[in-house]
């Protein structure tokens, strides 16, 4: 007894201070050196080496978009090449899915629940294509002259697609002034990225969220990375590009783990100054710390059903706003719910992806369709937590086909079947399922959907991140969907807790053995020297 006494005597004087101060000059130095060089770096201006305003080529008086392209490629001869099998220009890509095999697969040709789908609308969708005339199924994607340059390397900020030009620009007297913007080519700013990612799925943030035009102006307080008060970066800063393949994933169309943009890319994997915390980054993303609410100015639709579409008020379309001016309600579109300020929620997550293809069956007994399914599970050792924006909606399917359907939504004249235009639903799907060339049986209904994006942008400070009693806490946490895994705090588990119980008890008795063990010694050596 003495020497276990002594044993633990010895630990907690000698064994646990070293132990704690090893712990101690393990963490990472406080002078957060790896994110002041990146402070340092992100802020200088790129300058061009190339004035293009004193090219000779670039000074004619163009009367098409394709000849601008055309005076572009006589100097940067290979890029057209590259942008040909860009999925900013091929809107696809090869893929190889689990069950499905090797595809093909991108905005071209997949399905989503807030405008349905391109396919009989690229007129009107294609506004956002990084080229020019793809008003059919007939766009000639190895045509190098069909490219549009300009949209993305602009700097003067005036070049515009014109609404239902098929990709083209706004041209005439009303145009831009071409030689003025052709003379001032550089590399992508924020605002070229945002003319299309911003305003997704027909206005700002209406698709994503985390992505919208504030971020333009915004500080620190909305993105720590892209605020104005702060490293004011721009989109490629991070999306980084090599012969125009730019890094990053968009999941409602990408399918694969790869070309993914990860905040270790510049943070490394264990940034903070707690080992606690460093540890949690093995399964939660940074962001779902980072990201405790998104769509932070102005509100993201997260709800949108097309089952109310085509109502009219004296025989015409009309539209219904809330306070803000925001459309609760069109007869082109249906109805909508906005939100702003949202917590995300939360899946597991690994970098693949798989999607509701217009051929695969319809399951009516599953309470809603998955248009997109992220894929990942705890056991799966890449999978990690990540916050998602779930958007919900309701969208026509056939009931006797048992497929989603592609309507066709726009038009430039009325009288050919465009909802958009004619407000009738059946002409509107008779025309999109013909144009697709699969088979519609006159019967249609609405079912749920959902359709999973991930959120990585509008990154808060520090001092806002979720803070650990949001999700290890029994009431209502940031993960309670999340039910896979055993996280302190949250979850019952009988053996952990008898585990737990017994070494609360057993460290009890150990002090009051040791208390006791000290009295009776201390009383028999006194005894000893009285005697």
């Amino acid at each position: 007894m003495k020497n276990f006494t002594t044993a633990i005597t010895f630990f907690l004087a000698i064994i646990a201070p070293l132990v704690i101060v090893t712990v101690a000059l393990r963490q990472p130095k406080d002078d957060h050196q790896l994110l002041e060089q990146l402070k340092a770096k992100y802020p200088i201006e790129h300058k061009s080496g190339v004035d293009h305003s004193k090219m000779a080529i670039l000074q004619q008086d163009f009367t098409n978009p394709h000849e601008m392209t055309a005076a572009c490629l006589s100097c940067h001869t290979e890029r057209g090449t590259e942008l040909l099998h860009s999925a900013h220009f091929t809107w696809e890509r090869e893929a190889y899915i689990p069950g499905r095999g090797i595809t093909y697969l991108g905005k071209k040709n997949l399905l989503n629940n807030f405008c349905t789908g391109i396919q009989s609308n690229e007129g009107s969708c294609t506004k956002c294509h990084a080229g020019y005339g793809w008003a059919d199924k007939n766009f000639d994607f190895e045509n190098p002259y069909n490219i549009d340059c300009i949209v993305c390397h602009d700097n003067t900020g005036t070049y515009k697609k014109a609404s239902g030009g098929a990709g083209y620009p706004v041209m005439g007297p009303d145009g831009p002034d071409f030689k003025k913007i052709l003379g001032s080519m550089s590399l992508p700013k924020s605002e070229n990225c945002g003319s299309c990612h911003f305003t997704g799925g027909g206005g700002n943030n209406v698709k994503h969220g985390d992505l919208e035009m504030a971020l333009l102006t915004a500080g620190r307080d909305v993105d720590v990375h892209m605020g104005v008060d702060g490293e004011h970066m721009n989109c490629v800063d991070c999306h980084t590009a090599e012969n125009h393949v730019m890094k990053g994933r968009y999941y409602g169309v990408s399918s694969t783990d790869s070309q993914r943009l990860n905040c270790s890319d510049c943070h490394t994997e264990f940034p903070h100054q707690k080992s606690i915390l460093n540890e949690h980054s093995i399964k939660v993303a940074c962001q779902t710390c980072h990201i405790p609410v998104y769509a932070k100015v102005n509100p993201t639709k997260m709800y949108w059903d097309w089952s109310t579409a085509t109502r009219k008020k004296d025989g015409k379309g009309f539209e219904v706003k809330d306070a803000e001016g925001n459309i609760t309600y069109a007869s082109i579109k249906g109805d909508f719910v906005w939100q702003k300020m949202v917590k995300p929620e939360y899946a597991w997550f690994n970098g693949t992806a798989d999607h509701h293809l217009i051929t695969d069956k319809v399951d009516t007994t599953q309470p809603y369709l998955k248009i997109n399914t992220l894929m990942g599970e705890y056991r799966d050792k890449k999978s990690k937590i990540i916050p998602i924006k779930v958007h919900r909606g309701r969208q026509p399917y056939d009931t006797e086909n048992l497929t989603v359907i592609q309507t066709k939504l726009w038009d430039k004249e009325k009288g050919k079947g465009a909802l958009w235009l004619d407000l009738e639903w059946e002409k509107a799907i008779e025309e999109g399922m013909a144009y697709v060339g699969l088979p519609y049986s006159g019967k249609h209904d609405f079912i749920k959907t959902e359709m999973y994006l991930p959120i990585n942008h509008m990154v808060s400070q520090a001092s806002e991140a979720v803070s650990c009693k949001e999700c290890h806490t029994r009431s209502n946490g940031r993960l309670a969907a999340l039910t896979d895994f055993y996280m302190p705090g949250r979850d019952h588990n009988s053996l952990l807790d008898l585990s737990g119980r017994l070494l609360l008890i057993l460290s009890i008795l150990g002090v009051v053995v040791h208390t006791v063990i000290r009295i009776v010694s201390a009383r028999k050596h006194k005894m000893s020297h009285t005697n």
